[in-house]
């Protein structure tokens, strides 16, 4: 069952820069990579694995869509004349504050979205997330005049708290979802499925923008609270379609839940061929990467920043560190969130249309610092890229998995270059 394994590990191939041939498993532990090519059947014409795709698209997808609307609403909200009206007009200060709490709910909870989703799995932190943004949306298009004496400090403070627990919310659901796409995509796609997250994020935005435009001119208070109240969709979406999707297979292996694993690889990555030699090796792969990590794992979050070459790419982290290096990614990213949205009104008071001017020199180094120091990790498992920058582990990781491979086996002999 492991002869296409063992036979492709020493496939001879070229070596570009050299120019001399070498086998592959003396380059690297590609195996089950080459393996995946040798499947040219399209992933929707694959019942199970089609139906994993379109599932992930509501439950895990949709969750950048909820980033962009979310963090994007203000923006339209500025322009529709009621809400103006209800929050009296809100400027410079004051309006960075309602802008920037989003991002500083998002950067508050951080430390411990880590901690949920190692723990409990990756669905069920998407699924607290969606909670939390759930909650914060209701409050949010509930705000009511309630208290007249304090009229324009409690409207303020009720938004401005419902900003804050949609923040709280959005850091589980990203985490949670990012991980979850990479770890359960079968390995050729799983590099678009990964960009598509990603880009889904200026859909939400559009949404966002297009609705605001739709309501603008209503005269009543329905023109911003149905913008607010959409919110609540995406969210709802999550919850409903997350506990259609398994859970990662690498999550279930990392709490001995080994069996489970098996059966959800069998299934997607295999159409429930249980005799499939590509799914018996990626779970070795899985398995034994799995192992190395856990004898290597002092990743603390000191530690975690220090490890060398790992820029915060969800693809190169570890297992063990992946929540833990999305989080930081988040940390970063919702920290110039939360700068950007209450600086910019300030800024454009002052500066006017020059204020861009910066976001357009910092676009510029984004692009440099993208292409010159950013490794390709298309055509690669996340088990091949899980010690990419470190030499030792992947010489140790390729031993582990080779001698898995032929306790199963035995001494299998094979002619070299046939699968």
């Amino acid at each position: 069952m492991w002869a296409a394994y063992i036979a492709l590990a020493h496939l001879p191939i070229m070596s570009p820069k050299e120019g001399t041939t070498h086998h592959a498993h003396e380059v690297t532990d590609d195996t089950v990579t080459r393996l995946a090519e040798l499947d040219e059947k399209p992933w929707y014409k694959k019942h199970h694995l089609r139906l994993l795709y379109l599932t992930m698209f509501p439950a895990c997808i949709g969750v950048e869509m909820t980033s962009g609307f979310d963090s994007s609403m203000i923006n339209g909200l500025q322009s529709v004349n009621s809400w103006d009206a209800f929050f009296h007009s809100p400027r410079s200060t004051l309006l960075g504050l309602i802008s920037a709490m989003y991002s500083l709910g998002a950067i508050l909870v951080l430390p411990f979205v880590p901690l949920v989703t190692d723990r409990l799995g990756r669905r069920h932190a998407i699924t607290l997330g969606s909670v939390l943004m759930i909650i914060g949306a209701a409050l949010q298009t509930a705000s009511q005049n309630y208290l007249a004496r304090y009229l324009k400090k409690t409207l303020v403070g009720m938004f401005v708290a419902s900003r804050l627990i949609i923040g709280l919310g959005i850091p589980f659901a990203i985490v949670a979802a990012s991980s979850l796409i990479g770890e359960l995509s079968h390995p050729k796609e799983r590099a678009i499925i990964g960009s598509l997250f990603n880009s889904c994020y200026f859909i939400g935005s559009i949404v966002a923008a297009g609705v605001t435009l739709g309501t603008f001119k209503m005269q009543n208070n329905w023109g911003w609270r149905i913008p607010s109240l959409l919110q609540l969709v995406p969210s709802a979406l999550q919850i409903m379609f997350i506990y259609f999707m398994p859970e990662s297979p690498r999550w279930l292996i990392s709490k001995g839940r080994g069996d489970e694993a098996m059966a959800i690889l069998v299934k997607y990555h295999a159409e429930g061929d249980e005799n499939s030699e590509f799914v018996k090796a990626e779970y070795v792969q899985i398995e034994k990467t799995l192992e190395l990590e856990r004898e290597a794992d002092n990743l603390g979050w000191g530690q975690l920043v220090a490890t060398p070459g790992m820029p915060f790419l969800v693809e190169l982290f570890p297992f063990q560190a992946r929540a833990k290096g999305i989080s930081v990614f988040q940390f970063f990213s919702r920290g110039a969130g939360f700068f950007n949205q209450f600086v910019n009104p300030i800024g454009i008071a002052n500066a006017g249309w020059k204020y861009y001017i910066s976001y357009c020199i910092f676009l510029l180094f984004e692009v440099i610092f993208v292409y010159f120091l950013f490794p390709e990790t298309h055509g690669h498992t996340l088990e091949e890229l899980a010690f990419l920058y470190e030499d030792d582990k992947v010489v140790e990781q390729k031993k582990r998995v080779e001698k898995e491979i032929h306790e199963h086996e035995g001494d299998l002999k094979i002619d070299e270059g046939k699968v």
